[in-house]
């Protein structure tokens, strides 16, 4: 019976995408956790300046990072009137090395819902895709994200 698949067991070629993968879920689970706890300007630090967020449930793009920040926080500001909390949950992650700089990543967003007091029931399915550019620091940054509601066409 084959042990445990690790780091060393994985062939060469590979490695290198095991690696990007785990760097980009650590991605996600920091950026969701920011837009969760309302720190929405450093959620939208996690976009390129020009970068772009575009939904099927939204009427336009937010387009740069300071468009995308401020509807963030408008977001925010009407779930807390409305005693709402929001948890995103990334799943299904495909991750996809483009080149030395770009990488493409598509996963299933579950967005919870939880009133005050009350009980969490899910609020949106969505698919997420995202094109994911290395910043001057190297760091993953977000320059196009496309999510798509499941219950809109």
């Amino acid at each position: 019976m084959p042990g445990p698949l690790t780091a060393s067991t994985v062939p060469a070629a590979q490695t290198a995408d095991v690696e990007l993968y785990v760097e980009v879920q650590h991605f996600y689970a920091r950026q969701m956790q920011l837009l969760d706890t309302r720190q929405c300007a450093e959620w939208a630090a996690t976009f390129t300046e020009d970068g772009v967020f575009a939904a099927n449930g939204l009427p336009a793009p937010a387009e740069g990072r300071a468009a995308i920040g401020a509807a963030a926080q408008a977001a925010q500001d009407r779930l807390a009137e409305q005693g709402l909390v929001h948890r995103h949950w990334l799943g299904m992650l495909a991750v996809e090395r483009v080149d030395d700089t770009t990488v493409r990543a598509r996963s299933y967003a579950v967005v919870l819902q939880v009133p005050l007091g009350g009980e969490p029931a899910l609020h949106r399915s969505t698919v997420c895709e995202d094109t994911l550019v290395r910043g001057e620091d190297g760091a993953l940054l977000v320059l196009d994200r496309r999510v798509t509601r499941d219950d809109l066409a």
